[in-house]
């Protein structure tokens, strides 16, 4: 029984040495973080910021967008997930209001998720998750904020493969789109989801 219990621990440090060593954006600021309480025996989560600027102190909570990714990693889990892996994550960033009144912005949204998984090589199966935009309006003594709009995506799903840092560029490269930033080449824009859709 040793021997296995150490082989699932080796498992498991193999897959955040992967993590540790992933090529995350450079507009974001991002660090390892504690795991929340009451998740799995062994996880692994980060934390990632908009950069805001040379003048302004970074943050992994920054008003410009921010995330969170966990890697929860339980053998027993096997069934439930398809995986001894299990990835959960959440991304959230404020968009210019019209883009916020778009319909399609949630589901292009989750296309930019498919995408930056696909186009990162990072093999996935049982994908779920959700997609939300708010749309705000200040009143009183907020009335100065005026009207805004945030995106919010929330996903889990288990790896396929070991290439765990993958999953994790895909996360951060969700972020970056949902913040405004380049896409990455072949991940579908908001103005291409638009006019297929029209056809």
């Amino acid at each position: 029984m040793a021997t296995i219990h150490e082989s699932f621990h080796d498992e498991f440090d193999l897959a955040c040495e992967s993590i540790r060593g992933a090529k995350i954006r450079p507009e974001l600021d991002w660090q390892e973080i504690p795991s929340p309480e009451r998740t799995v025996e062994h996880s692994l989560a980060l934390a990632a910021g908009v950069k805001q600027g040379s003048d302004t102190p970074s943050s992994i909570d920054s008003p410009s967008g921010a995330g969170r990714f966990m890697l929860l990693y339980d053998p027993a889990s096997f069934d439930e997930w398809g995986s001894a892996f299990r990835v959960v994550c959440f991304v959230q960033a404020p968009l210019e209001l019209e883009i916020g009144l778009d319909p399609f912005i949630a589901e292009v949204a989750w296309a930019w998720l498919r995408d930056a998984l696909t186009l990162r090589g990072a093999e996935y199966e049982h994908l779920a998750g959700t997609a939300t935009k708010i749309i705000s309006e200040g009143f009183g003594q907020l009335s100065s904020h005026g009207k805004g709009s945030q995106l919010e995506l929330r996903a889990s799903w288990s790896p396929k493969d070991t290439n765990f840092a993958a999953h994790a560029e895909a996360w951060a490269e969700v972020l970056c789109s949902i913040a405004g930033f380049p896409h990455q080449e072949g991940a579908v824009s908001l103005d291409a989801f638009r006019n297929a859709h029209k056809r």
